[in-house]
Formats: structure tokens, sequence, C-alpha cells
């Protein structure tokens, strides 16, 4: 069906409302903007679903919402009537319609005879992985875009292990979603009437009590924080979302007194009125928490993104500016400090490993395996880390104490398998704190970790390509890179090309092609001459390629030349499509 056909087909369906169809009727003489938003499906893959709200196959809508979850729920049912039976968790966010989203979803579940446990209202992501564990539920869903501009929403897919979906479930979402048409094929039931026959029931109070008792378990030394608690001031921001409630909870348990939390954006509000857009990673959102933090004279700046699944900090220079630790340096700081942490209290499991994706600090793996923690790679997701985590704990080869990925992810302990804000803000606080008590900050630690293990650099740069065009130009940019992988790159000399589609790798002296542990995503590496290792891969949840590049160096000025080189030649590959 042509995207013309699919947009007459919506424009007349009884399954819309008149509003609805006065807002597609409002697109009929825009051809770009129907073809955009009818030419196919919005893909579901191991991210789940992400994409601008509207009226559309390819936008996020009560429609695709149902579309989704039938899917889901066949690939559920496939499983058997003892799997179907242990019923799913589901979760949302403070987005528009996340709340009308969650209830459709948890409907269509219902009506396909699969209990549902709602949450009664927005929570934070790393609680609905934990609920799905906690429960025994055969999966969960949690209707949230993140860290999206606030006219996106999405729609997270979990396995039974409380992690998001594996490849293979996610691809079998999308042949059902393929096979199932948008309206006929859809089973839904009354919101009402499903939890009047108990085939939805809410959950509340009872699961933040159990969820946050893991979390306090996790700390490390609370003596640390006792020692400043009289001089320690912080600052934390939720922007607008889900962590309002939670995060200053347990920095209060962890016995912080000057806890001040930013007013305007302690308020939920999906449209995140006070910031551009609230992802943390943004040095620019903390404009707020900056102001409050100078008034109030705070140590640390703490911000968690809206769904409450990553955090950001920033930290009081000797000049007294704040200033941003990146989520490489961060999950640095804290692996080197948990490891310390645990030594003293005498917690380090045995045969202790550590995870990170394959884009994040190569540091990380020199600051662990120095220390006697085994480090591996996974490819970016923390369902790929918590596929490694399971895997190697059941066979007895070692106990996972920390997984991060460099885009402020961190997932510690063993009730979750997902990245995990509230769990990390604890422990980011009482790190701050046990430096404080030293008289550092953790710039002083930051820098005492480049003079004991060496001085590392990195850049993520973001190559935004929006739309059907966008998508088109991200395809040839990747296509072109694999026909001719370059031997150069800024004038050095490219000694390994890795292609983790493939999962091969080429030696560009010898031309050997070897073998890698890791295979199967659109991801491809260079290894250059310099040290430098460069990553190049399409995001899985925006439109955009995104280019790491990953350098060492003799001081921090060699590290940052090297970022600027090769931050330049990846600026390049805007053009390579054109």
């Amino acid at each position: 069906m042509s995207y013309q056909q699919q947009f007459h087909r919506w424009l007349h369906s009884d399954a819309l409302s008149p509003e609805e169809k006065a807002q597609l009727q409002a697109i009929a003489d825009d051809p770009k903007e129907v073809e955009d938003r009818f030419f196919g499906l919005l893909e579901f893959g191991t991210a789940g679903l992400r994409g601008v709200m509207g009226l559309g196959l390819r936008r996020m809508n009560v429609h695709v919402i149902r579309h989704a979850t039938q899917a889901f729920a066949q690939v559920i049912l496939a499983e058997g009537p003892a799997a179907a039976a242990q019923g799913v968790a589901i979760c949302y966010d403070c987005r528009v319609h996340s709340q009308e989203f969650a209830r459709a979803a948890a409907g269509v579940m219902a009506a396909n005879g699969i209990p549902v446990r709602l949450f009664e209202a927005m929570r934070p992501t790393p609680e609905l992985s934990f609920a799905v564990r906690e429960y025994g539920c055969v999966a969960g869903l949690n209707v949230t875009a993140s860290h999206n501009p606030p006219e996106y929403n999405g729609y997270k897919v979990y396995w039974s292990d409380g992690a998001q979906l594996p490849p293979q479930h996610a691809a079998a979402i999308a042949a059902q979603m393929e096979a199932l048409d948008v309206f006929d094929d859809v089973r839904t039931m009354d919101y009402e009437q499903a939890r009047a026959q108990g085939l939805i029931t809410l959950l509340g109070r009872e699961t933040d009590d159990k969820f946050l008792s893991h979390v306090l378990d996790q700390i490390n030394d609370r003596q640390a924080v006792a020692q400043v608690t009289d001089a320690f001031r912080m600052v934390y921001t939720p922007f607008h979302g889900t962590g309002y409630q939670q995060i200053p909870y347990v920095l209060e348990q962890l016995g912080i007194r000057y806890l001040h939390c930013v007013p305007e954006q302690m308020v939920i509000d999906g449209t995140f009125p006070t910031v551009k857009s609230p992802n943390p990673e943004t040095p620019e959102s903390f404009a707020l928490a900056q102001k409050l933090a100078k008034e109030v004279d705070a140590q640390l700046i703490l911000g968690s993104d809206p769904d409450a699944d990553r955090v950001a900090i920033q930290v009081k220079d000797r000049k007294g500016d704040y200033v941003q630790i990146s989520g490489n340096q961060t999950g640095v700081l804290l692996l080197d400090y948990l490891i310390g942490a645990k030594r003293r209290a005498g917690t380090l499991p045995e045969n202790p490993v550590a995870l990170k994706s394959l884009v994040t600090t190569q540091l990380a793996q020199v600051v662990a395996e120095a220390n006697g923690v085994r480090c591996y790679n996974t490819f970016t997701g923390f369902k790929f880390m918590a596929e490694k985590k399971n895997q190697l704990e059941a066979a007895g080869q070692g106990h996972v104490i920390f997984s991060y990925e460099e885009s402020i992810g961190y997932m510690i302990g063993d009730y979750v398998r997902d990245k995990d804000a509230v769990t990390a803000a604890l422990l980011l606080t009482e790190m701050t704190a046990w430096y404080a008590a030293r008289g550092m900050t953790l710039l002083d630690a930051l820098q005492a970790i480049y003079e004991t293990y060496g001085y590392y650099g990195e850049n993520t740069l973001n190559l935004v390509m929006p739309g059907l065009e966008g998508m088109g130009k991200m395809q040839a940019i990747m296509a072109a890179l694999r026909q001719t992988p370059p031997d150069q790159i800024a004038g050095t000399t490219v000694c390994l090309q890795r292609d983790y589609q493939t999962g091969t790798e080429r030696d560009t002296a010898t031309g050997e092609t070897t073998a890698m542990e890791l295979a199967g995503s659109n991801v491809l590496g260079y290894q250059l001459a310099d040290g430098t290792t460069l990553v190049v891969r399409p995001s899985g949840t925006e439109p955009k390629i995104k280019v790491y590049v990953l350098a060492s160096g003799t001081d921090s000025a060699d590290c940052q030349r090297k970022v600027e080189q090769y931050t330049a030649w990846a600026e390049t590959l805007r053009h390579w499509a054109d």
C-alpha cells in the first residue's frame, strides 16, 4: 500500500475520532509531510519505538501504541500459556500522552488475556526493570522517550530478566507488526473494565519500598557523608521528570542535610518549559541548577533525565565555576571509587568484573585491570551488558560490580538490568562526600587518576539527519564506509578496520582478516597508528549518526589536540551522502 493510500485509509477509518481526522485533513495538501508520516511503519528495534508524537504510521500515537502492543502480545503468547500467565509490568514517564499510551497498551495486553501490573503513576525506568524481576513477569514495557525533546515519546520493551529486549525478540515483534493490520488485527479492552475484571492491577508504594530498600543497600560508607554533613551542600534537578521523589529520598537517607532541589524543575511537566531539551548531557540544561548552586555555595550539582535512568554531574572548580564532568569521566571516577570503597568495606566479591560499551573510554579498562577487576566490552545498550552479566554470573566466571556507558548511564547491583539514575545518584553523592572529607573535589580525583593511569580524552559527535531524506543519508554513509574503508583518517594511518556487523577485523598492513568476539551490529571501528580509536554507528533511538573519538596521549593537551583533529574529520561525514 502506498503512503497516499495509507493516508486516505487513516483519514476515513472508523478508529479515528473527528478531531484526529481534522488533524490529518490539515496536512492533506502537504505531500512531503504525508509521505514522511505514512511511507512505512515506525521501526521497532532493540530500543523499542521512539518518534515524534502525531498521527501516522511513523509517529507516536495511540494507534501505533496499540499496534505495537498487539505484536508484543503475539510474541508473548507464542511462549505458551504459562509464560503469558506471568503477566507484564507497565510503567510510564512525565511526557505528554504517556499515561494515555500506557493505559492503551495495558488494554491490549488485557484483551489478549495477559495480566498487567501497571504503575499507579509515573515512575523511574529502573523501577520498571526491578518490577519485572521482582514479580516474575514475562516482560515489561515503559512509555518514555528518555531525554528527547518534548515533541517525542517512545516505548521501551523488556523481557523476563528485566533487561530491554534482545535482538531476536525485537525482530519477532517487528515481524508481527509487519503482519498485523494497524486497525483490524488489534484486540483492545476498556481500561476500567479490565481493572474491574482483575486483568489490570496497580503497583504503588509497596513496590517503591522494595526497590528503594535495594538501592539503599548499595551504600558503602555512611561515615564519609557524616564527616562532611555540616559543610556539604548539593543541588538536584529532575528536569520536570520521574526522579523528583525517589532521588531526594535516597540522598536524605544517605545523610545529606543540605539538599537544594531546583524548585522550577521539581514541577512535573512533559513540555519541559525551563529547558530547550531535558538532556543532562547538555551543560546548558543546568542553567537554573547553577544559579541555585551559586546562591547556596554547593559543591555538587546532580541532574537526572525525565525517566530517571541517566544522571549527570557538575562540580565547582577552583575558580568557583561549575563544570560538567563527562559520562566517560564520571564512570571512571565511580568505578575507581567503588573498587576502593568495596575493598575498605570488605564487600568486593571474588572475581569482580566491570562492563562498558565499546564506545566508552579505554581508561575504564586500564583502571579496572590495574586493580584486579576484569573488564569486558559490549555493544552500546544495557541489554547487552545485562546479557553479559547474566552469562558471566550463571557460568561462575565473575560477579559484575559496575556497568556503564559514556552517555551517562550506570548500572549497579543485582536488582535491575538497565540504567539506574536513582542508585547512581546515591553513589555519586557518596563518592563526592568521601573525597570532600579528604579535601578533594572530583576534579582533583580525576586528575589523580590521569596521573596514575595515563591521559585519555573523548568526544561524541552527533550528525543529525531527520526525516526520510536523513534516513537515506545515514544508510549511504555507512554503505560508503564499508565499500571503501579508509586507510588514513585526518592524515593518520588506520591500522585496523573493524566491521561489527560481520564481526571481522582487517589489518591494513598485512591484509589479514580475523574474527572478533562482538558481531551483529551496524557499527564500524578504526584503530589508528597514534592509539586513537574511532567508532561510527547510527543511533538506535534518534535520527542521527554518532561518531566517537577515543584518544590517549602524553598529557591533557595532547589528548585534546587528537580529539579536535578527528572530530574535524568526523564532521566531513555529513557531506558524504550529498
